[in-house]
C-alpha cells in the first residue's frame, strides 16, 4: 500500500509539472495571457463611445488607402508589425512579427502601393482610436484590445445594417449588433473561448 501511494504521488507530481510547464510556456509565448489585462463588452462599448469619430475616421482611411482588389490586415505591437497580412489577385501572404524596416515589410508596402509614411499615419490613427489593428473591407474590422487569449473588435459596415444582417450579426456569442452600422465582435483565438465572456457565463 505504501509503495502504491508513492507511485501515485510520483505520477501526480509528474502530471502537475507537465501541466504547469505547459501553462508557463503558453503564458510566455502569448505575452502573459493568464495575467491580463482582461476586458468585457462594456469596456468595448465605452471605448467606442469616447472614440467614435476616431474609429470612423480610421475605418474610412483604411478603405480609402487599400485598392478594391486588395485586402490588408495590420496590427502594431511593441514597435513591430505584429500582423501584416496582404491578399491581392487571389494570392494571400500572411506575416507575423515583422520588423517595420525589413525588406519583407517594404515588399508588402510596395504590393499595396504604400510607403513608410502611410504606415506611420495608420499607426497614429490607430493610437488616436485607442485600437491596435485594422483590416480593410466591408465591414472594416478594427481590433480594439487583446484580452486573455482573445481579442475584441469593431466591425464597421459602409451602410446601416438591414434586418437580415442584424439577425446574422446578433447571436450574442461571437457577434453582437450594437447600433446603425456597428457590430461588436469577440474572437477567442485558436484555443480560447469563442464567445463574449458574458455569453460564456450564461
Amino acid at each position: 500500500m505504501n509503495r502504491l501511494l508513492k507511485i501515485l504521488l510520483i505520477i501526480l507530481g509528474v502530471f502537475i509539472t507537465v501541466i504547469g510547464g505547459l501553462f508557463l510556456f503558453i503564458h510566455i509565448a502569448f505575452n502573459g495571457i493568464f495575467t491580463g489585462p482582461f476586458y468585457d463588452k462594456q469596456d468595448l462599448i465605452e471605448n467606442f463611445q469616447s472614440k467614435k469619430s476616431e474609429i470612423i475616421e480610421l475605418s474610412n482611411y483604411i478603405n480609402s488607402k487599400v485598392p478594391a482588389d486588395t485586402y490588408v490586415d495590420i496590427e502594431f505591437e511593441n514597435g513591430e508589425l505584429g500582423i501584416f497580412h496582404v491578399e491581392k489577385g487571389g494570392k494571400h501572404d500572411s506575416n507575423w512579427n515583422l520588423d517595420i524596416d525589413s525588406q519583407k515589410a517594404d515588399s508588402l508596402l510596395n504590393i499595396i502601393g504604400w510607403n513608410k509614411q502611410d504606415l506611420k499615419l495608420l499607426e497614429d490613427k490607430l493610437d488616436n482610436a485607442n485600437c491596435i489593428s485594422v483590416a480593410s473591407g466591408n465591414p472594416v474590422r478594427i481590433g480594439w484590445q487583446r484580452s486573455g487569449m482573445g481579442k475584441f473588435f469593431y466591425n464597421i459596415f459602409t451602410q446601416n445594417l438591414n434586418d437580415s444582417l442584424i439577425a446574422e450579426y446578433n447571436g450574442g456569442c461571437m457577434y453582437i449588433f450594437y447600433k446603425d452600422n456597428v457590430v461588436l465582435e469577440y474572437g477567442g483565438g485558436a484555443i480560447g473561448p469563442q464567445c463574449f465572456p458574458e455569453f460564456e457565463r450564461k
